[in-house]
């Protein structure tokens, strides 16, 4: 029997970024897709993956290094934006299957990069459909009246930062882990698990 619908994306990215304005010309671009493949059914966390993307607009600044831990060296071996998308769809199936992200960043700026590229969308539409917003699920699960950034809802959860914050791939699992504290508190939208 097919369950499909039984798995979430968490997907965290990192993009260029600056200490201040950005230079003339240059924009925030992608650099690196974090992705964590949940089973809602099995409440678990069954596998993580990390995609580089290679920036064409900005180069990676050394406020992001540090940031981030990406070189520029490091993100001009990923991928093109178009291929990571073709990667989301393909090999993720990000066109059918909900996904999830801390906060509306990341889906806001896929939809800025997808339209500036001229590439398609990764996650079907309409993404309300689509997309949770796990930083407003969790604030509104724990009664907060502020969204709390991803590392200090894992302290409110009691849960450990695993890996390094700031980190695509790490932040996706660790993301993974509160989707799964909401699920366990049947706090999580079964609109975000259903087809």
């Amino acid at each position: 029997m097919h369950h499909e619908s039984a798995l979430l994306n968490v997907i965290d990215v990192e993009a260029t970024c600056w200490d201040g304005q950005p230079p003339p010309g240059s924009v925030n671009e992608i650099i690196e897709i974090g992705l964590t493949v949940v089973d809602v059914s099995a409440r678990r966390r069954v596998s993580r993956h990390r995609v580089l993307v290679r920036p064409v607009r900005s180069a990676v600044s050394d406020f992001c290094t540090e940031l981030t831990g990406l070189t520029q060296a490091e993100v001009e071996r990923g991928v093109t934006f178009a291929e990571a998308c073709r990667i989301l769809v393909e090999e993720y199936e990000a066109g059918e299957r909900p996904w999830a992200s801390w906060g509306e960043y990341d889906r806001r700026q896929f939809a800025r990069q997808s339209q500036a590229d001229g590439v398609a969308y990764p996650f079907g539409y309409p993404t309300e459909r689509t997309h949770t917003n796990a930083k407003a699920v969790f604030a509104a699960a724990y009664g907060l009246r502020k969204k709390p950034g991803m590392n200090h809802a894992l302290q409110i959860a009691g849960l450990p930062l695993e890996g390094r914050h700031h980190r695509g791939e790490d932040d996706a699992w660790n993301i993974a882990a509160l989707v799964l504290d909401l699920l366990g508190r049947g706090a999580w939208p079964v609109t975000a698990t259903a087809v």
